[in-house]
């Protein structure tokens, strides 16, 4: 039977299908901001040539992820300009959600969820990947196009952030702000309001957590980094 999902869980559980996809693994999402958590996954699906289809509706990808997505010879990306549903789908399982696959998403907003085990539950999997199959289908495969990642001059902010436990020195993202022992450590209470050390940006003593992960100056300093989409 279908199991119902929290926000945590549906980010657990997308982990999992695309971990686990041995054949084959299609993400539907009208938005696509891939977080470099999953970014890493999809790298060794397609090393390991997992055919990878994924649709979305708004074709504005920046730049840098638009490279990245080149790069991946496995990955067969499809516009589909009336799309509003989300679903992740190995051979195994697959997830239908609120959630888009958007880094912000993922960790700021509250999503619900239900994954079907093909095993269990086989005529409502079969029913979903029929969905999938015609919505493939019925929208062409578009070709990415590597694109010039021009430098914002007027941007003096650093690409580097911290490890809000830790405080080493790690990628600045205020969505994901701690580096991978720590995630892991973390993830396994997944407890967005757990008092941490400092904040993500300056790196100065601070009560952060994964939901407040910045102190207020820093946010006043680079609210763009916030933006909710």
């Amino acid at each position: 039977m279908a199991k119902f999902l929290d926000t945590l869980g549906i980010s657990n559980e997308l982990g999992q299908i695309i971990k686990n996809a041995k054949e084959k693994l299609v993400i539907v999402s009208p938005y696509l901001q891939i977080s470099d958590r999953f970014k890493e996954m999809l790298e060794d699906q397609d090393r390991m040539r997992i055919y990878i289809d994924i649709l979305y509706r708004e074709n504005k990808l920046k730049p840098t992820e638009s490279n990245w997505l080149k790069k991946l010879s496995s990955v067969r990306l499809r516009n589909c300009e009336k799309l509003h549903a989300k679903c992740y789908l190995n051979e195994e399982r697959a997830l239908i959600t609120s959630m888009n696959f958007y880094e912000f998403s993922q960790v700021n907003n509250d999503e619900m969820g239900i994954v079907v085990i093909k095993d269990k539950d086989p005529q409502l999997y079969e029913d979903i990947n029929k969905e999938i199959q015609r919505l493939i289908r019925n929208n062409d495969e578009i070709k990415v196009t590597v694109e010039k990642v021009i430098p914002n001059k007027n941007n003096n902010s650093s690409t580097k952030g911290h490890c809000i436990r830790c405080k080493t020195e790690i990628k600045l993202n205020p969505k994901v702000p701690l580096c991978n022992k720590c995630y892991k450590s973390w993830s396994k209470y997944s407890d967005k309001t757990y008092k941490e050390k400092c904040c993500h940006i300056c790196n100065k003593e601070f009560n952060s957590s994964m939901e407040k992960p910045v102190c207020l100056n820093c946010y006043n300093k680079n609210k763009s980094l916030f933006t909710k989409k």
